[in-house]
């Protein structure tokens, strides 16, 4: 069995490869691939501007398509994503690490596939399980393959730990870690279990998304100033407004989905929206 561990380029993922290699992790069964995945937008990081670090070229989580890495185009992203394409191909077990924009509770991304959603709770953390279909702009390296289909027994997951930089989010990437491990049967109990920084929640719960909100235009705005998984109680609740269009709530108690415009232009997705089930 081969067990694949990737990081994006947050301090997050950079917190828990270091502490995986400190308490000299060793896997039980299988092959453990731990990737930092885009090394020169790390790199690059200001503290003046840190924003800016999230990619060089291009969005490194939205190139993962057979169509886009076999194609002509090319990038630093890309270039990258080639190389890790054989570890990311050959893994039965993939959590790719990441974290967000807004001060936000943890988010598991799962896919749309069941066997996502059964496989995070035998993670059993974060809290709030999303299940969606992705964005428009490009496939995420968790939905390529067979991860994304259901006849296969591949799984994929994606953490959003929380903001960028927060303590709390390398809280979470650590714990999150440890417990993929305990999940995959790559570390044994007796290593991880004492080593958890965080209690597991109560329950889990399930956000589906039914609706992206993909911007048109520069002229995106969202109404107010969301932070994430916010629920609006009432349906036809103004989100955004891009131009002449209006983003409106589709049902009561919809739930926001990761908002931001920091990175935002035309064909990126600005919150997707959701429900509890």
């Amino acid at each position: 069995m081969v067990q694949a561990l990737t990081h994006g380029n947050e301090y997050c993922g950079a917190i828990a490869l270091d502490f995986l290699f400190r308490e000299r992790v060793a896997p039980l069964k299988g092959k453990l691939t731990l990737a930092f995945a885009n090394v020169a937008a790390f790199e690059r990081f200001d503290p003046q501007a840190p924003s800016k670090s999230r990619c060089i070229d291009q969005d490194y989580n939205r190139v993962w398509a057979e169509a886009v890495l076999g194609g002509p185009k090319d990038s630093v992203e890309l270039r990258r994503a080639r190389e890790l394409r054989p570890f990311v191909d050959a893994a039965d077990y993939l959590l790719d690490l990441h974290s967000m924009t807004q001060r936000c509770r943890p988010l598991m991304l799962c896919g749309l596939l069941d066997k996502s959603v059964d496989f995070a709770r035998r993670v059993g953390a974060p809290a709030d399980l999303l299940v969606d279909a992705g964005h428009a702009s490009g496939m995420r390296m968790r939905d390529r393959g067979g991860f994304g289909d259901p006849k296969s027994e591949r799984i994929a997951l994606l953490v959003e730990c929380g903001q960028h930089w927060e303590k709390s989010s390398a809280e979470v990437a650590i714990d999150t870690t440890l417990r993929f491990l305990l999940a995959t049967g790559t570390a044994a109990s007796d290593w991880a279990k004492p080593r958890l920084p965080l209690a597991a929640p109560p329950a889990q719960r399930v956000i589906r998304v039914t609706e992206a909100v993909t911007a048109e235009s520069a002229n995106f705005r969202f109404a107010q100033q969301w932070k994430g998984l916010e629920i609006v109680p009432r349906a036809g609740t103004v989100v955004a407004t891009d131009g002449d269009k209006t983003w409106r709530t589709p049902y009561d108690d919809c739930v926001m989905v990761m908002p931001s415009i920091v990175h935002l232009k035309p064909g990126s997705t600005a919150v997707r929206l959701g429900r509890y089930d």
